[in-house]
């Protein structure tokens, strides 16, 4: 078994979703008025600590990591769905560094530890 310590891995959050554009039509209201929605929040990336990985073997394979995007609004005031979140488990002892900045972004000493890596896109109506 090959023993993986460092790796770098690409993750993004979600985008927000589309707003939609709409006006309702009641018969005795002209130009009834505006009733779009807003478009749902983009996931969010995080990554979990876990007491049963010993390794960083996994992100050999997989370096690429995005959580889903928002959905669209709809008319009738809907809201689009949010995005759901991406959580990415990591051993014990893990430390998270930005590669531009070489910042530490976090250290997972602890078992079940969670640290945001990536936030998604907010909602806007445009």
């Amino acid at each position: 078994m090959k023993f993986i310590d460092e790796v770098r891995i690409f993750v993004a959050a979600g985008k927000g979703g589309h707003g939609a554009v709409s006006f309702r039509r009641e018969k005795f209201i002209p130009f009834g008025g505006p009733d779009g929605g807003d478009g749902g929040r983009g996931g969010d990336v995080y990554l979990i600590a876990r007491e049963n990985l010993n390794t960083l073997i996994d992100f050999r394979y997989q370096r690429r990591y995005r959580a889903e995007n928002g959905h669209g609004g709809a008319g009738r005031q809907m809201t689009g769905r949010a995005g759901k979140d991406l959580e990415i488990a990591v051993p014990v002892g893990t430390l998270v560094f930005d590669e531009d900045t070489r910042e530490l972004l976090g250290d997972l000493h602890s078992p079940g530890q969670r640290l945001l890596v990536c936030r998604g896109g907010a909602r806007r109506a445009r």
